[in-house]
């Protein structure tokens, strides 16, 4: 008995062995012991993953149909809070607007800005290297710091900029207290910290993998400048414009570090963005289910952008593999 005890054991040992072998692909008990080990040290990631992204996610997408406080019990309201979004927040279009305009200015005036910085560092020119660290440095002064030093440089009685422009008999305007300045001088901000930055060096990198030679037979043809830059530099560098207009487009919309620290979305709404609407609702006035609500309306939102941005590069990006 003892003896048929230890064979079903043996067996039943053997039957789960090759069960995990072929539910992680492997055919040997060597490579049982590897993969094993290999989810191991996958296993942080992944609870990391499962607690602070997915779960977060499945909760938010739930409490968007809830009215939760945080305090209370989240209590079911079906899609009240996404009617309320739409037709009773007197601030959900206004915001989505406001965000669109800095978006319809920022990203492609970025964009130029980037491109044509990145080809001026791309002559070859001595001392590139030091211009492209003075480009760059802008963009690594982080969010909050950027904010106060050009709310403290746009002030509008002892800002530097208003100084100088007395200087020149010019009257300042004041800038971020100024409802008709605030959102222009946001804009400036940005640009000043962006076009320098990541999006600059990507360009660069994109025309320095331009090959030679479609010049050269450009200028064979008689091709000048202006025609070499329409005709070569900007098709063959075509994905890598969609790339940076992609994530242009997505940082733009999601604009909120400079208006909650430089001007707490004021003067009279003037920077009132909409991911700084998401933050108000949630987390200042508790009100956590609307604003769960109104993230995932923003999700949608940039997954439409997304979706005819995919559609539309098909008619002008230019993969050289195709």
């Amino acid at each position: 008995m003892a003896q048929s005890a230890g064979v079903r054991v043996e067996v039943e040992a053997v039957r789960w062995r090759f069960t995990l072998a072929r539910v992680l692909g492997v055919s040997s008990p060597l490579g049982i012991h590897r993969a094993l080990w290999g989810y191991i040290f996958l296993s942080p990631w992944a609870i990391g993953l499962l607690v602070f992204v997915l779960g977060p996610i499945v909760a938010s997408a739930y409490f968007g149909f809830t009215e939760y406080d945080v305090l209370s019990p989240p209590r079911w309201i079906g899609i009240a809070n996404y009617t309320k979004a739409f037709t009773d927040d007197e601030l959900f279009w206004p915001s989505l607007g406001r965000t669109f305009k800095y978006s319809l200015v920022v990203v492609p005036v970025g964009m130029v800005g980037s491109l044509i910085l990145a080809m001026l560092l791309n002559q070859g020119v001595p001392g590139t290297n030091i211009f492209r660290t003075l480009f760059f440095l802008p963009s690594l002064t982080p969010a909050v710091a950027l904010a106060l030093l050009w709310k403290w440089l746009l002030h509008p009685t002892v800002g530097p900029v208003n100084v100088m422009l007395g200087w020149l008999g010019i009257s300042g305007p004041a800038w971020m207290a100024s409802k008709d300045w605030a959102l222009p001088a946001l804009i400036m901000i940005s640009l000043w910290g962006g076009i320098g930055g990541g999006r600059m060096l990507i360009f660069l990198a994109g025309l320095q993998g331009v090959p030679q030679e479609l010049y050269e037979a450009a200028e064979i043809d008689g091709a000048g400048t202006w025609h070499k830059f329409w005709h070569v530099t900007l098709p063959m560098i075509s994905p890598t414009m969609f790339f940076n207009l992609i994530l242009g487009v997505i940082g733009a919309l999601q604009v909120f570090t400079l208006s909650y620290v430089a001007t707490l979305g004021g003067p009279s709404y003037a920077t009132w963005f909409y991911a700084l609407h998401i933050y108000r609702q949630a987390f200042e006035y508790f009100r956590m289910g609307y604003g769960s609500a109104l993230a995932w309306i923003f999700v949608v939102i940039l997954l439409i952008f997304t979706y005819f941005q995919l559609n539309l590069s098909r008619r002008w990006v230019y993969y050289a593999g195709e």
